[in-house]
């Protein structure tokens, strides 16, 4: 326990410690994120306060983690370090969308077939239960690469994405501990420190963004323990800490990434428009159209998510199946909430 403790203090002291410096070299160096019709800012802002989440998780991780029991850490930081390097590239000079999924596969290749960062299970989903070889490796780089760009989309307004992220960290990291994976635990503190730290700089008025290192980082973390949250279920059948509908309860605790992708994808192929394409339909620029503040929708939308976890644990019983259609369901009403805020707050077109 104390690793884990420790852990979680030495990230959020490097974070919080590491970024004055950043901000002011990105200063110095015109490291912005200049404004534009779909940004929710009005300032150049510095956008490498990834760097210093990556510093603060990779260097807690190596620091405290017990390398006896974690034999597969290595290929674990490699596949930190390959989506660092595609984040700061991106960062500091875009690069085209192709070469950053190509940089994304390879992350999950190691993670998947080095680490065995796998999904073996379906837990009963449509009759299915265990999952063939193959299937199993195409699901796991399919799963770990729409939840590390889920993440980089919610990236959009202050505190957002260091919320969910904080959230999602504690929750599975404290699962981790009760069935005694130190190894896991570490890492998910390990995030939720450094998020913490970087939060004390980007709420608003925010000095620094994260960026795409940050967000796809996260997303990389956020992925590899949910993934090892479902696959260990299988390990501790009888737990008092062991879920019924694992799968779902897994995606409740992402509700919010996971859901507002998928949303955004659906409406875009509607439209007729690359799924791949920028807009201002995400979730956080409908409440903000709908009249919140960056804080006031951040604040919501995290207590959404917090209200999902709650959801999904206590009705867990219910099923896979019809847990996840039913949490589908409820998230796409609160969705139109906002949207129909928006459309009634809009005046109406004159005729000529």
């Amino acid at each position: 326990m104390y690793d884990i403790i420790l852990a979680f203090i030495t990230a959020l002291l490097l974070v919080y410690l590491a970024i004055p410096s950043i901000i002011n070299i990105a200063r110095v160096k015109h490291l912005y994120d200049e404004p534009d019709h779909r940004k929710s800012h009005d300032e150049a802002v510095p956008t490498l306060g990834g760097v210093a989440i990556f510093a603060g998780v990779i260097f807690s991780i190596i620091l405290w983690t017990p390398f006896d029991v974690f034999g597969d850490l290595q290929y674990i930081l490699c596949s930190f370090i390959i989506i660092f390097l595609i984040g700061a590239k991106d960062d500091i000079l875009p690069m085209s969308p192709v070469r950053k999924l190509m940089g994304q596969i390879f992350a999950c290749f190691i993670l998947v077939f080095k680490a065995q960062v796998v999904l073996t299970s379906m837990y009963g989903i449509f009759g299915i239960y265990d999952i063939p070889e193959i299937p199993s490796i195409l699901l796991s780089m399919f799963t770990i690469l729409v939840i590390i760009n889920a993440f980089n989309l919610l990236d959009g307004i202050n505190g957002l994405t260091g919320s969910i992220a904080t959230l999602i960290s504690i929750t599975l990291g404290t699962w981790f501990f009760l069935v005694d994976r130190t190894d896991l635990a570490i890492i998910a503190f390990s995030l939720a420190g450094a998020t913490i730290a970087f939060l004390r700089y980007n709420i608003t008025p925010a000095r620094i963004f994260m960026g795409d290192t940050g967000s796809m980082l996260i997303g990389l973390v956020s992925a590899i323990l949910v993934i090892e949250f479902i696959e260990i279920h299988a390990e501790i059948p009888g737990s008092p800490y062991a879920f019924t509908a694992v799968p779902a309860v897994a995606v409740g605790i992402l509700i919010l990434p996971l859901f507002d992708t998928l949303r955004v994808f659906i409406f875009r192929l509607i439209r007729g428009k690359s799924p791949m394409s920028a807009d201002r339909n995400h979730i956080h620029h409908l409440l903000l159209d709908a009249g919140l503040s960056h804080m006031q929708a951040t604040s919501v939308l995290l207590l959404v998510n917090l209200a999902f976890i709650f959801f999904v644990v206590f009705f867990q019983s219910l099923g896979n199946l019809n847990l996840l259609l039913i949490i589908l369901l409820i998230a796409t009403l609160l969705t139109a909430i906002p949207y129909l805020i928006t459309k009634w707050k809009k005046p109406p077109s004159l005729e000529l």
